[in-house]
């Protein structure tokens, strides 16, 4: 599939394979991204450095999220084992 994205002013014509993927939504987070690290460097900072800085924050981002996922399934895993034990311990105490 092919879409044109604009990121900062410029428009691209990119390729994705990933038809679930909503690549003008995923353009405009870069941009505001972008337009958000621009607004906080010096004047004199190059838009290499702005796209450089956008994608470190945005992988901080990934980062914190993945890690608040991991978490999240590490708990419900611990869930799972504590309710199948109780449900093997009560299956076993009605079939005695």
């Amino acid at each position: 599939m092919k879409v044109r994205i604009t990121v900062r002013g410029r428009t691209y014509t990119v390729r994705s394979d990933e038809d679930d993927v909503d690549l003008q939504s995923v353009a405009k987070y870069v941009d505001e991204k972008m337009s958000e690290v621009s607004g906080r460097a010096s004047a004199s900072v190059d838009d290499y450095t702005i796209a450089m800085l956008t994608c470190l924050n945005i992988a901080s981002e990934f980062e914190r999220y993945r890690a608040e996922v991991d978490g999240r399934l590490k708990k419900v895993e611990q869930e799972v084992v504590a309710a199948d034990m109780l449900l093997r311990s009560a299956a076993g105490e009605s079939a005695g």
